[in-house]
């Protein structure tokens, strides 16, 4: 039983007021990757390579927003060991620029915070730009609390937050 989010077996979910715009959250597949990486180039500056993702295609929390059969956003997560206690982490996220705004982010969010708890994770972490506030008020509705900052994490020299989260 998921405690933290009780809906995760909902695969369809209504990200806006109308009822017919659904988006579909689902695993990842090789045939996802290309649209993925287009939507990592159009949100970032500085992109993670097409290779990272093929790397993270297993990763059971990496997952895909669809919309009649277009991938629309993505989240990629993992778990690793933590002192005997899984250690969630969110290591990336976007949607596609011409989407945002549409709830999308949080469904693909909720979905990739409920797989981490599902495998045992207690806490998860992530790194956010310390000017993404759109991300960090995302991530602070999720119950995401500042931990630490990071000096020069990013390659142009931008600080990273260090955010975190306990899922039960």
């Amino acid at each position: 039983m998921n405690h933290l989010f009780p809906h995760v077996e909902d695969i369809r979910v209504t990200t806006t007021a109308s009822a017919a715009d659904t988006i579909s959250i689902r695993s990842a597949e090789e045939p996802d990757l290309l649209a993925v990486f287009r939507i990592e180039k159009a949100s970032f500056d500085q992109p993670w390579p097409f290779s990272a993702f093929e790397r993270y295609l297993d990763e059971p929390t990496f997952l895909v927003a669809e919309d009649d059969a277009k991938v629309v956003g993505y989240v990629v997560a993992d778990v690793v060991p933590n002192h005997g206690r899984g250690l969630g982490h969110v290591k990336d996220i976007a949607v596609h620029p011409s989407r945002r705004g549409e709830g999308i982010g949080s469904k693909l969010l909720e979905r990739a915070l409920a797989g981490i708890e599902s495998r045992g994770a207690h806490s998860v972490k992530l790194e956010v730009r310390a000017s993404n506030e759109s991300a960090i008020d995302l991530y602070r509705e999720f119950g995401f609390q500042y931990l630490r900052t990071v000096p020069r994490y990013y390659d142009d020299g931008e600080d990273a937050l260090v955010m975190v989260v306990e899922l039960n």
